[in-house]
């Protein structure tokens, strides 16, 4: 099950209380100060982790908290601190603050990020001594640790993603091309949730292509699958964008195409701008000649420029494949990200 939504409960530890407490012994029965410090309370750290990628933990179980620190105790022992308490979730998580809608972190790859602090332990008695007060009777109480409630939504983080009508062959694509193994079938919406898959090209080189659902007219304003998906496409790098080529239902290819574009603008212009490769689909369907000139129609149709790629793959076939992942890593070649090259 993918859960890419949830909100909780973060509560902090609080630190421990001080110690007020002097030195006893035989034949010392006015020792000095010995109180010791209280212990910190654990604090509520999110954890990006490559081997978590849902959020569905965080759905089932609401409120999270580390603990308190130890009281400080006499003979000047000091309390002991509380482990951290870590919220393993995957990178790509945005984390919100629930009250004020307030993106708080970003979480990519391997970051870690504090979303509740503990509180510091309180001073003992023996802290405060001094010659001007070699008998303090005081310690002061730990902190209290933070409490907030916090939004997390998933973003997924890929380098492509596969997007298109439902029935366009985005899932079967993704199955051809790595290990994914997505539910596959003749109707609509067969993919409910995204799916990741990473594709190798050769031993250096490695592409992670997620699979988006099937979307619809009115995407845009939420109909079908809408809102829920076409977030995760924002953090693609690249966009494959496929296109039946004999669709089932007798529709246009061009107007297939030209329906989800609609979509894509209408949600964000960030989405309308990444780079994309059009692929025309299932071409095991059709006769050589006929691929040909459906290429042709569709480059005169939507005028494409010299440079706007358009590739005919047969998942089923295994056919173009490898031209498609050729195109797919010189198009990321071209579009790098701060901190990416390709190798």
């Amino acid at each position: 099950m993918f859960v890419d939504l949830a909100t909780i409960k973060v509560r902090a530890g609080n630190g421990g209380d001080g110690c007020v407490s002097f030195y006893r012994a035989k034949y010392q029965p006015k020792g000095g100060p010995d109180g010791g410090d209280g212990g910190d309370g654990g604090s509520v750290i999110a954890v990006a982790d490559n081997n978590v990628n849902t959020l569905i933990e965080y759905r089932g179980h609401h409120h999270w908290s580390a603990p308190h620190g130890e009281q400080g105790k006499s003979s000047s022992m000091h309390g002991s601190s509380s482990e951290d308490t870590l919220l393993r979730v995957p990178p790509g998580t945005l984390i919100y603050d629930d009250n004020t809608g307030e993106l708080i972190k970003d979480l990519g790859e391997n970051e870690t990020f504090v979303v509740a602090k503990g509180g510091k332990g309180g001073f003992g008695n023996e802290h405060f001594k001094g010659p001007q007060n070699q008998t303090p009777r005081s310690a002061t109480p730990g902190e209290q640790g933070e409490q907030r409630t916090i939004r997390l939504q998933l973003k997924l983080i890929a380098d492509v993603g596969l997007v298109g009508l439902p029935n366009a062959g985005k899932s079967t694509l993704l199955q051809a091309l790595t290990r994914a193994n997505p539910k596959i079938a003749n109707y609509p919406f067969t993919t409910l949730s995204p799916q990741l898959g990473i594709t190798q090209l050769d031993a250096s080189r490695k592409l992670v292509i997620a699979d988006i659902p099937g979307l619809i007219e009115g995407a845009a304003e939420g109909h079908g699958l809408g809102h829920d998906f076409l977030k995760h496409i924002e953090r693609t790098r690249v966009i494959a964008h496929l296109i039946e080529a004999e669709p089932a239902d007798g529709s246009a290819p061009i107007e297939n195409y030209k329906k989800i574009r609609a979509e894509l603008a209408a949600y964000s212009s960030i989405l309308a701008e990444k780079p994309e490769i059009i692929v025309v689909s299932k071409s095991d369907l059709m006769l050589e000649e006929d691929q040909q000139q459906l290429v042709r129609d569709i480059r005169s149709g939507l005028q494409l420029g010299r440079d706007e790629e358009v590739v005919v793959i047969s998942s089923v076939a295994r056919k173009g494949l490898a031209e498609f992942q050729e195109l797919l890593w010189s198009s990321l070649s071209k579009n790098p990200e701060p901190g990416w090259s390709a190798e």
